[in-house]
């Protein structure tokens, strides 16, 4: 009895410590706007800004970064891009394939002179979708 409690109790442990080391960042978005290009091939305007509630996810253990809408969006990050930084954003870029296999870049920016406000971009060739986000940790 006592050496399955003691096995229990390492178990136990063991998953703390790992919850503990896990890199995984979680936000929440408050609304979307998406950008496409015209059949000119020319960037037409911002749509207006749609509020959303949903989670999102960033797991670098696994590799990916998940949206949890009504159709679940996970994209793998391929590349962990270099971070960059000006004196309006931090950026933290990541190259992707989405659910489709369809390749992306995805970047998370944080907007220095708006409070650290936070934005996550999904940018193809053709679209861009741009959702407000906020830490949930």
């Amino acid at each position: 009895m006592n050496k399955k409690l003691l096995y229990f109790f390492l178990l136990l442990i063991s998953l703390g410590f790992q919850k503990a080391y896990s890199q995984s960042y979680n936000f929440k978005t408050t609304g979307f706007s998406v950008l496409e290009k015209n059949e000119k091939g020319k960037w037409g305007k911002w749509s207006d800004l749609e509020l959303a509630t949903m989670m999102v996810t960033l797991d670098t253990n696994k590799n990916r970064i998940v949206i949890y809408s009504q159709i679940i969006q996970l994209f793998e990050i391929v590349e962990y891009l270099p971070t960059t930084e000006n004196e309006t954003d931090i950026v933290y870029g990541f190259s992707c394939k989405d659910n489709d296999g369809e390749e992306c870049t995805l970047s998370i920016i944080t907007r220095k002179k708006q409070d650290n406000r936070k934005q996550l971009y999904i940018s193809y060739g053709d679209q861009i979708i741009v959702y407000n986000i906020f830490n949930m940790d």
